[in-house]
């Protein structure tokens, strides 16, 4: 059978024999009509693109000799005066005549974009990549269609391997995956979902500490590179790793730890019921939007609104909801108040306040009150789900940039009802605050000092009995207020 391939050395062959196909710009021709797909390709067109800026005199008749020669290599049973099948006339031009099956790059293509269940789009893709035997059209590279087409084919590969490794992960194979998917993000750094099928495999390996290492990269280079903050994607894949979302985890393994050892049990994450959240804003518009944005993302559910702080109070005790998403200046009763109150009783929810970030002192006392933290009105919708996820894991605060400025605004002012000076804490201990206090959760500082997350919360909980502080919160409050950690601080 004739077969084409432009996926590595440009060749036409008859079965395993590679044809002459003749010097380079009788090659091009026959390139680029199989770039056109089967569609004809106009004899003027051929001319301007094969000699960019002055064509030869002769260059139609050069072009039929191309066509001419071409014809006998390619079809040599066919009559003289037999019409040709393969590279026919089509006026004003010429056209490739083949099947999908016989040119390499449209078979490529056509696995790359057909659908399918994982272990066929596994097959498929494994298949398709070994097509490729090196550049796409490199014998052409200074044409500049030639230049387009390669890449495009270099971008329908990535994306090919990227599919292969999700389908790769759906089928449980994440660990033969790291070192492909390692290779494939250093030879691309700036595509996103090359980070997040890397820091996926590597969290379904029980490498969750490597998986989160593998987002901060992506972090660095993409702001490095091109200024910009982690995409929404990998961003929300971070926050899912640091509750330990239940989704995240290998199919086929259900409520089996991938991430702990015998040796180091780690505490199963939150149960994978939905997140109840109670809504508390004086504006309507605001609670609308609040509402379209939980009724969209799946494990979320409204359980109740309210819009002031008596009927946030009223509202939380009849649904006893899982979290309470509540502005903090409100008419009748302000939302400091009313978290108070909801916090006071038994078995509270998580309260994150709303807020436009002014530096109002009902801020700081909120903090001071154990509400999980802050998040801005104008927040994202993602970042907001991100926000409300981590609270209910109940292992940081919701927005470290903003309270790092809240608390700025009282710098050398001690509160009179702060706990006393860190006396009797060790380094260890204090540095484990400056930690907490750069707003790191409890797997974040386990990554990063390299020891066990079970050791970490432990040591949590001494300072927080140590101190007499019942909320981490409160301990970030301690920290800046002891001048154990400065506004602005990064390290």
């Amino acid at each position: 059978m004739l077969t084409f391939r432009s996926l590595g050395p440009f060749q036409a062959c008859h079965g395993d024999v590679a044809l002459d196909l003749g010097g380079q710009r009788q090659m091009a021709v026959l390139a680029r009509l199989l770039v056109a797909g089967g569609r004809a390709v106009p004899v003027s067109v051929l001319i301007d693109e094969l000699w960019p800026g002055e064509p030869p005199a002769q260059a139609l008749s050069t072009i039929q000799g191309y066509v001419s020669r071409l014809r006998r290599v390619l079809e040599p049973g066919r009559a003289p005066r037999e019409e040709a099948a393969v590279l026919v006339s089509a006026p004003p031009g010429y056209a490739l005549r083949a099947s999908t099956g016989q040119v390499d790059s449209w078979r490529f293509e056509s696995a790359v974009k057909a659908d399918g269940d994982p272990a066929e789009v596994w097959e498929r893709l494994e298949e398709a990549l070994s097509l490729w035997r090196g550049p796409a059209l490199a014998e052409f590279s200074d044409l500049s269609w030639a230049a387009t087409e390669a890449g495009r084919l270099e971008e329908l590969r990535l994306i090919a391997v990227e599919r292969r490794a999700g389908a790769g992960l759906a089928l449980g194979r994440s660990s033969a995956l790291v070192a492909d998917l390692e290779a494939h993000v250093a030879a691309h750094p700036l595509r996103e979902e090359a980070w997040r099928l890397l820091a996926l495999a590597l969290y379904r390996s029980g490498r969750q500490g490597d998986a989160l290492g593998a987002l901060r990269r992506a972090r660095a280079v993409l702001r490095d590179e091109l200024g910009l903050d982690l995409g929404a994607v990998l961003q929300r894949l971070e926050s899912d790793m640091l509750v330990q979302a239940p989704h995240l985890d290998e199919p086929g393994r259900p409520g089996e730890s991938l991430r702990g050892t015998a040796a180091d049990p780690v505490p199963p994450g939150p149960d994978p019921q939905t997140l109840r959240v109670v809504v508390v804003d004086d504006q309507a518009l605001v609670r609308t939007g609040l509402r379209v944005v939980l009724e969209s993302e799946p494990g979320f559910e409204l359980a109740g609104e309210a819009e002031n702080g008596e009927q946030a109070i009223a509202v939380v005790r009849e649904t006893r909801p899982d979290l309470v998403l509540m502005d903090i200046q409100m008419p009748r009763l302000d939302g400091l108040t009313a978290a108070r109150r909801i916090l006071a009783d038994e078995n509270p929810p998580k309260v994150i306040m709303m807020t436009t970030f002014g530096t109002d002192d009902n801020l700081y006392s909120a903090l001071r009150a154990g509400v999980s933290g802050f998040v801005l009105k104008t927040s994202a919708p993602e970042r907001l789900i991100v926000a409300m996820r981590v609270a209910h894991a109940g292992d940081a605060l919701i927005d470290p940039a903003v309270t790092t400025r809240l608390i700025a605004g009282f710098a050398g002012h001690a509160d009179p009802a702060a706990p006393p000076a860190l006396a009797g804490l060790g380094d260890a201990e204090l540095d484990l605050m400056k930690l907490i206090a750069r707003g790191l959760t409890n797997r974040q500082i386990a990554a990063t000092l390299s020891v066990t997350e079970t050791s970490v919360t432990e040591s949590v909980n001494k300072i927080l009995d140590h101190l007499g502080l019942f909320d981490r919160a409160q301990l970030v409050v301690a920290a800046y207020e002891s001048g154990l950690v400065n506004p602005g601080d990064t390290r």
